[in-house]
C-alpha cells in the first residue's frame, strides 16, 4: 500500500503500547504508518465508575467518530472495551494473538488480609467487584478509576489492602510487581487480554491488510465470549465473565453472571469439538437465562432507576416480562391469606347453590375435602381464573361473571331456589349478600379463609399502584398515601380505590395481564 495507514488510538500508556504493536506488525509487512492519539470520554471522566456513566463504548466512541469522519484508517482497542455491536459501517478487521487473560491482585504489604474478615479492595469493574464479594462477602470494595499508572498511584496513596488489574495491561507496560497474584478463580471479562483492530467496512484494501495480522484461535475464542455477553445483553453495566480456550482440538468455555453485590451467582461450563462450537455461546447464555439470569439482568438494569409502578401482588417472571421498557416495576403481596378449617356440618348434605368469588376459597375447600366430598349441584363463581380452578379441582361451573355485583344480579334473575352458600373471606364487600338478601334470597356465609393486611411502605417515586381486590387497596392505605394512579383489576376494586385516589383506571378484563396492559398504555401514550 503506497499511502500511510493512520492508526487511531487512545493516548494512555497502555493504549499507545498496543497501537505500537500493531504499527510494528504493519511496518514489518512493508506498510507506512502514522499513530494518531485521541483522548476518549472514558479517560476524561474519572469521578464516576464506568457502569454509572451509562455509556456503551466509552473508550471507543471517539475513535469510531474519527474513523467515520475519515480522520483515521484503523483503530486499535482492548477488545474487552469494545461494544458487542459495532457502529454501522465499522467492522472487526483483526484480533492479535491474545495475552494473559487473568485478573491480577496487587497488594501493598502482604497477602495475609485474604484470610481476614475485614479488608479493602479497589476496582472500577463491576464484574471484579461482584466476584470478589462473592468470594469475600465481608470485605469492602471501593471504586478505582484512571489509567494503569494513576490507579497504581492511588493504591499507593490510600489505605487499601490491594487493587485488581488486568494482568495483560500491567504486564505490557512493565508495571507488574513480582509479588502480584493472578486470580485464576476469577472469570475474566469477555475478550480480556486481546487487542482488536477496527476498520471501515467499505475499505477493502485496509481490511485485506489487517487480515494478515489476525490470529484465528484468538478470534474464535473471543467471538464466543462476546457472543455470550451480547446474548445476555451485558456490557460495562453487568457483572458478566466469560473465557473460552482451545485445547486438544476442543473449545472449552466457562461463563458467569452475578448480582452487583455478589450474593447471587449463575455459572455455566461447556466443551465442544473445534468446528462444532458455533452454537456454544447461545447454549451457554440460554442456560444462564433459564436459571434466573433474565431476572438478575432485569434487576441490574433497573438498579439505578427509580421504581415508577408498584404491584400489590407479587408478580411472576413471565408477568414482569410483559411490562414496557419505560416501566420500572416492583411488587409485594399486600395481603396474606390464611385458610380456615371448614366444619363438616356445612357439607353434610348436598348443597344446591354455591357461590365462590376467589381462588382462595377454592384452595380452602380442596384443602379440607376431596372433590368427591364437595357435592354441589350449581356452582356460581366470579372471575375466569376462579372458574378454571373450580372446574379443575371441584366440578363444572353453572355460571360465572366478572364481578360479584354482576353475579348477584344474575342469581336474582336466574338461580333455582331461594338459598345460596357463600364461601368467603373474613374481609369482603357486602354487595353480593346485600343484593341477594334484598331479593329474598337467603345467604349462608361460610368463612373459608382469612385475609390479613401486610402492606409495605413504597417509595415516593412511585407514580402508579396496581390493585387486584378491595382488600389490597385497604391494605395499601394503612401504610401509604393515595398519590398517583390506581390501576385496578375490576369495578369492585375501582370502587374502593375511588375512595382514596383521584385517578382510577380499570382494566378491560379482570386479569393481572390486563392490568399490566393498562399500565403500558399509560406509559406509551
Amino acid at each position: 500500500m503506497s499511502k500511510t495507514i493512520r492508526i487511531g488510538t487512545r493516548d494512555s500508556e497502555l493504549a499507545l503500547w498496543q497501537a505500537k504493536i500493531v504499527q510494528s506488525q504493519l511496518e514489518n509487512l512493508g506498510h507506512k504508518t502514522q499513530l494518531i492519539p485521541v483522548k476518549s470520554t472514558g479517560d476524561l471522566v474519572l469521578d464516576k465508575p464506568l457502569y454509572e456513566l451509562g455509556i456503551t463504548g466509552i473508550f471507543t466512541r471517539t475513535l469510531d467518530i474519527a474513523m467515520l469522519n475519515h480522520d483515521i484508517d484503523i483503530a486499535v482497542h482492548s477488545l474487552k472495551d469494545v461494544p458487542t455491536v459495532l457502529p454501522k459501517g465499522i467492522i472487526q478487521a483483526a484480533v492479535l494473538k491474545r495475552g494473559n487473560v487473568h485478573d491480577t491482585l496487587i497488594f501493598k504489604d502482604n497477602e495475609e488480609f485474604l484470610s481476614s474478615k475485614k479488608a479493602v479492595i479497589a476496582t472500577g469493574s463491576l464484574r471484579r467487584r461482584a466476584q470478589w464479594l462473592n468470594r469475600f462477602p465481608t470485605h469492602t470494595v471501593v471504586d478505582l478509576r484512571g489509567n494503569v499508572n494513576s490507579r497504581l498511584q492511588k493504591l499507593e496513596d490510600n489505605d487499601w489492602n490491594g487493587a485488581i488489574f488486568a494482568a495483560a495491561g500491567i504486564g505490557r507496560i512493565g508495571l507488574r510487581p513480582e509479588e502480584a497474584i493472578n486470580l485464576e478463580w476469577m472469570v475474566p471479562a469477555p475478550a480480556q487480554g486481546a487487542i482488536m483492530i477496527t476498520a471501515l467496512q467499505d475499505d477493502d484494501e485496509i481490511r485485506a491488510i489487517c487480515k494478515e495480522l489476525n490470529h484465528e484461535e484468538t478470534e474464535i475464542c473471543t467471538t464466543i465470549e462476546r457472543s455470550f455477553l451480547n446474548k445476555l445483553e451485558g456490557g460495562c453495566t453487568a457483572p458478566i465473565g466469560a473465557l473460552a480456550y482451545i485445547k486438544n482440538e476442543e473449545v472449552n468455555f466457562k461463563g458467569v453472571l452475578l448480582s452487583t453485590d455478589g450474593s447471587k451467582r449463575i455459572d455455566v461450563t461447556r466443551v465442544k469439538k473445534l468446528g462444532e462450537h458455533h452454537d456454544m455461546a447461545d447454549f451457554c447464555a440460554n442456560f444462564v437465562i433459564e436459571r434466573g439470569g433474565k431476572r438478575l439482568m432485569d434487576a441490574i438494569k433497573h438498579s439505578n432507576k427509580k421504581t415508577n409502578v408498584f404491584s400489590t401482588k407479587s408478580l411472576t417472571e413471565d408477568q414482569r416480562l410483559l411490562f414496557h421498557e419505560k416501566v420500572v416495576v416492583d411488587s409485594d403481596d399486600f395481603i396474606k391469606i390464611s385458610l380456615n378449617r371448614i366444619h363438616p356440618r356445612f357439607l353434610k348434605n348436598e348443597i344446591k347453590n354455591v357461590v365462590i368469588t376467589s381462588k382462595n376459597a377454592v384452595e380452602s375447600l380442596t384443602t379440607n375435602y376431596s372433590a368427591i366430598e364437595l357435592q354441589f349441584k350449581n356452582i356460581y363463581c366470579v372471575g375466569r381464573r376462579t372458574k378454571q380452578l373450580v372446574e379443575k379441582k371441584i366440578g363444572k361451573v353453572t355460571h360465572s361473571e366478572n364481578s360479584a355485583k354482576k353475579l348477584a344480579h344474575y342469581l336474582v334473575d336466574y338461580m333455582e331456589g331461594s338459598e345460596v352458600t357463600y364461601f368467603c373471606s373474613d374481609l369482603r364487600l357486602d354487595d353480593l349478600p346485600t343484593i341477594l338478601e334484598a331479593n329474598n334470597i337467603k345467604v349462608n356465609e361460610v368463612e373459608a379463609y382469612q385475609t390479613k393486611f401486610d402492606a409495605v411502605k413504597i417509595p415516593d417515586s412511585v407514580e402508579g399502584v396496581m390493585f387486584y381486590s378491595p382488600s389490597t387497596v385497604q391494605s395499601y392505605i394503612e401504610k401509604n398515601h393515595a398519590n398517583g394512579i390506581a390501576f385496578c383489576i375490576g369495578e369492585t376494586t375501582a370502587t374502593e380505590a375511588k375512595k382514596h385516589f383521584d385517578d382510577v383506571r380499570i382494566s378491560k378484563v379482570p386479569t393481572v395481564e390486563s392490568v399490566i396492559e393498562l399500565v403500558n398504555e399509560y406509559y406509551v401514550q
